[in-house]
């Protein structure tokens, strides 16, 4: 049952907001959702198309590895370059544990492009390029074919490396690890059943727990001191420097468990509040429908959805989305001191709890009460505001989504990710990376002089901040780590010279280029780290701000959908009544006081409900100008400065960086001979 998509709910007819649909309402992520994140529709509920057209190396190492026992010095060499526990390594850390064979670099360089054109390399790939060093080791023929027919007869050969001259890094960006490292030790995650949602019970909201001690999970300093709390419907609201003290969560993606017909994948989530835990997808949904059940006007992001065979893209997309949408939640001023939320972020086996714990789903409104201060606190403009915001939301929303789509874009261009692909498979994959999703019908930025919907798509397909786009280059896009490896090739052929070991112009000309080889080494490893840092920090910002405003349009469809009460149909009902209570008391026929109870009871439940609806009518609006004011207003602003403010700093270092390693190399080069 959990690997069937979510079915979407058609939210029918044109809405009183103006928007043309909902991410709560509707498929969250259709076809011409903002949400696609550079790819092919990677949060569309239908089957994922077989095969994917991008081309998956790992399928053919699998091949070629195969079930074949590997050595223990293939693990150790990973495990030494894959500190973050990412599954995979550039091209350079793949290079600098080749350098420990002593092979020369011209062998060194034809491994590592036998076995990936790409500037990262899998576990797999890295596996066959030491199976390869190991075949030049023994003199034997460098080949995938030759590693397939060991493979096959389990005797994969073991490489001499001498791991304990392996250059460190010298990079000062480090990787954010998404993934645990499968040579480590997984933690099992808990037994589920194989319908967990068949015990839940709907009554009493259970107690919050108390939040563990636990070891802090940020290894930022020390988290501040916390900040003391009055419950009201405004929540704490946002102290002083509040972006300071924003709560981290982690989300790691753990693979895949359970049996070949109900497999399902699991994430390790780390927080402040106590150890970590395992929960798997159908977990966070049923959090998200509770949570929408109790706040449903309150600001907070949708879940990117299930997907029929996913893959590794599709995955880490949905890693990275499930990760903004808690930390979202978890520094809502109101949502963050949420039960079910903490014994989600806390309880080792969220399906037992579920199963043990008596659950509320009433809406806030029925146990929170609205004081007159709050009441008054609504500026009288309030709906012209509102109006405002409804019209600004589909262009930001377009214009964040483009913002993030050419930011990858750039992004993936500096870690040159895109190469080469066959001609079967270039149609289908390129416009995926360069094209632009069309506008939603909503948007106003077809409003602007001289640039309708059509021409902007199609001049922004063609440019980048005003940089035209290359055409697909002919042969797959070289790095720096390939160009040190190329030069080292060079130094071994030229040497010695053909005059004589006593050349000191060819000598002096051989040294300077080694020192080149160094330096490059260092600044593919410097931009490399950066590239990563990037995708992991300024773009995941750049998302969460997206991310805000589409939050925004569904709170305001939730309220046009769940807002509508009865009061105008009570009151016209308790006035008929009140005529025929008072014709019944002036005619005093037979059994005219049980009817005058009946209705006098009527009357005042109605009298009642319609006490009750008015106040949710305030609770509402009081609700509603908490989240644009302290929400909205403070997290569209504050986070966009913070996040444009390490962006440049992180800039300002590795433009340091990169200058610094120029500098040093021309100095080192500076003896070099002219003749």
């Amino acid at each position: 049952m959990f690997n069937s998509p979510r079915q979407g709910q058609r939210y029918v007819g044109v809405t009183t907001n103006g928007f043309s649909g909902s991410l709560v309402d509707e498929n969250p992520l259709a076809s011409s959702s903002v949400y696609d994140d550079g790819l092919q529709d990677p949060w569309s509920a239908a089957p994922s198309p077989s095969p994917t057209p991008v081309p998956q190396n790992n399928t053919i190492f699998n091949a070629v590895i195969a079930d074949a026992t590997v050595p223990g010095i293939y693990h150790q060499a990973f495990a030494a370059v894959d500190v973050g526990g990412l599954g995979e390594v550039s091209v350079n850390a793949l290079s600098r544990v080749l350098t420990t064979s002593s092979l020369p670099a011209a062998t060194v360089d034809k491994i590592v492009n036998l076995v990936s054109s790409k500037p990262r390399v899998s576990k797999l790939e890295f596996f066959v390029a030491l199976a390869l060093v190991a075949l030049a080791q023994s003199g034997k023929d460098v080949s995938i074919e030759q590693v397939a027919a060991l493979s096959s007869q389990n005797t994969l050969p073991e490489p001499t490396l001498d791991l304990d001259r392996l250059q460190p890094s010298t990079s000062t960006f480090a990787p954010t690890p998404y993934r645990q490292n499968t040579a480590q030790t997984i933690r099992p995650a808990p037994a589920y059943s194989d319908d967990p949602w068949s015990t839940n019970k709907y009554t009493a909201l259970p107690a919050n727990p108390a939040f563990g001690s636990g070891t802090g999970f940020n290894p930022a300093p020390p988290a501040p001191p916390p900040i003391s709390s009055v419950s009201s419907v405004a929540g704490t609201g946002l102290p002083d420097f509040w972006w300071k003290r924003q709560e981290n969560v982690r989300v790691t993606l753990l693979g895949q468990q359970g049996f070949i017909l109900n497999r399902y994948v699991v994430y390790e989530i780390g927080t402040e509040r106590g150890d970590t835990v395992v929960r798997r997808y159908s977990e966070f949904t049923f959090l998200w429908d509770c949570l929408q059940r109790r706040y449903p006007f309150r600001l907070f992001p949708a879940l990117p959805p299930k997907r029929i065979g996913a893959d590794e893209q599709f995955l880490e997309q949905r890693r990275k989305g499930l990760a903004r949408a808690l930390n979202f939640v978890i520094n809502h001023p109101v949502i963050k001191d949420d039960g079910i939320l903490a014994s989600f972020l806390t309880e080792p086996s969220f399906e037992t709890w579920r199963k043990t714990a008596s659950i509320s789903l009433d809406e806030e409104s029925a146990s929170k009460k609205v004081d007159k201060v709050e009441e008054m606190a609504i500026p009288s403009d309030f709906e012209e505001k509102i109006a405002t915001i409804r019209a600004k939301l589909n262009p930001l929303i377009d214009h964040w989504q483009r913002i993030c789509i050419l930011a990858e874009r750039i992004m993936k261009r500096q870690e040159a990710a895109a190469v080469r692909l066959p001609p079967a498979l270039r149609k289908s994959f390129l416009p995926t990376h360069f094209t632009l999703p069309i506008l939603s019908p909503a948007s106003t930025i077809s409003s602007l002089p001289g640039s309708p919907t059509s021409a902007m798509s199609n001049s922004l397909s063609g440019s980048i901040l005003g940089l035209s786009i290359p055409p697909p280059t002919t042969e797959n896009q070289g790095d720096m780590a390939r160009l040190t490896n190329t030069l080292r090739a060079i130094i071994e052929v030229g040497e010695p010279c053909w005059r004589g070991d006593d050349c000191e112009l060819s000598n002096g000309v051989r040294t300077g280029l080694a020192r080149v080889s160094d330096y490059t080494q260092r600044q593919a490893e410097l931009s490399e780290d950066r590239t990563r840092v990037l995708l992991d920090t300024t773009l995941e910002s750049l998302k969460s701000q997206r991310d805000l405003y589409l939050a925004t349009r569904d709170m305001f469809i939730r309220h046009d959908r769940l807002s509508i009460d009865q009061v105008e149909r009570l009151k016209k009902r308790i006035e008929s009544n009140s005529v025929k209570l008072d014709g019944i008391r002036t005619a005093q026929k037979d059994g005219w006081a049980e009817e005058a109870d009946r209705l006098t009871g009527l009357i005042e439940r109605d009298q009642a409900t319609v006490t009750a609806q008015l106040n949710r009518r305030v609770f509402i609006r009081v609700c509603l100008w908490h989240e644009l004011r302290v929400v909205l207003h403070n997290r569209e602003n504050t986070l966009i400065t913070q996040a444009v403010h390490n962006f440049a700093r992180e800039e300002r270092q590795y433009s340091e960086g990169v200058t610094h390693i120029w500098q040093s190399l021309e100095e080192a080069t500076e003896g070099m001979p002219y003749e």
